[in-house]
């Protein structure tokens, strides 16, 4: 290897390292401090390596807080939710990309728009409209405006039109209708974006605070983010960040556990999405 390209693969490796580093050391003094007692959080001299290694925080979160119960009702909103925002944003991607009707585009170009609107202006406005059905306090009213998403219709409307129209016409003319075409013949062949679309809903909706913290004001409802954001304050007015840590690793880990398995679909997705506009 020449020298001004060995220097240049070095200078390259370096920027990554220190981009890694950057990137897990956060994580890192995380866990670090979940595993740290009360009273080595706020040393003189910080520790990256807890000594002792303690899981009172675990425990004690446990006891403050009904973590079953919490963890359930986060893991159901954001599965049912990030389920049924891949249905919908699929059927709708499907009809703006695949059948032809009047005004499709024009009507298309209105809904993209939404992407406009900052999601906190529209926060009361939905609540009213929550509030109006008497949804308040249900998983009706933590799933059901989380269903609609013009980023999945669009994402999944440029993967969509990747499809050549040739599979389309040949089910035609064997018999197929809509639906049948879409179900067994496109929405396969749209797996990386779908999987892509699946990891942002989930995770928007995993860490979703604001909206919880509107329409799940009893305990039994609440998610993870809305229970953690309760121990701020702990005893004397002090913030038990091993807590909180610990409460945030228990957060993050269903994250990284389902970008890691869709990651490689994860990738496809952005990549197959911007072939053809």
């Amino acid at each position: 290897m020449k020298p001004n390209n060995l220097l240049s693969s070095l200078i390259t490796y370096v920027v990554m390292v220190i981009l890694v580093v950057c990137a897990v050391l956060p994580f890192v003094w995380m866990l670090s401090t979940s595993l740290k007692q009360q009273e080595y959080i706020l040393s003189a001299t910080p520790q990256l390596i807890p000594d002792p290694i303690s899981f009172d925080s675990y425990t004690q979160l446990a006891e403050r807080i009904d973590l079953t119960r919490v963890i359930f009702n986060s893991v159901f909103v954001a599965i049912l939710g990030t389920v049924g925002q891949v249905v919908v944003a699929a059927m709708a991607a499907y009809a703006f990309s695949r059948m032809t009707w009047r005004g499709r585009d024009s009507i298309f170009l209105i809904y993209l728009s939404t992407m406009m609107i900052p999601a906190v202006v529209l926060v009361i406005p939905q609540f009213i409209l929550v509030r109006s059905f008497g949804w308040m306090n249900s998983y009706m009213a933590l799933i059901i405006p989380s269903l609609f998403s013009a980023f999945g219709t669009f994402l999944l409307r440029q993967s969509f039109k990747t499809i050549p129209k040739d599979f389309e016409e040949a089910a035609f003319v064997d018999g197929a209708n809509h639906f049948v075409i879409f179900w067994r013949i496109d929405l396969p062949l749209v797996k990386p974006a779908l999987a892509t679309l699946a990891v942002f809903a989930f995770m928007g909706l995993w860490n979703s605070y604001l909206w919880p913290l509107f329409v799940a004001r009893r305990d039994e409802m609440m998610t993870l983010p809305v229970v953690l954001a309760t121990l701020q304050a702990g005893p004397r007015a002090l913030t038990e960040w091993n807590m909180i840590m610990a409460g945030a690793i228990i957060t993050v880990l269903p994250i990284l556990l389902i970008y890691m398995v869709a990651q490689r679909w994860f990738v496809q997705g952005f990549v197959s999405s911007g072939i053809k506009g």
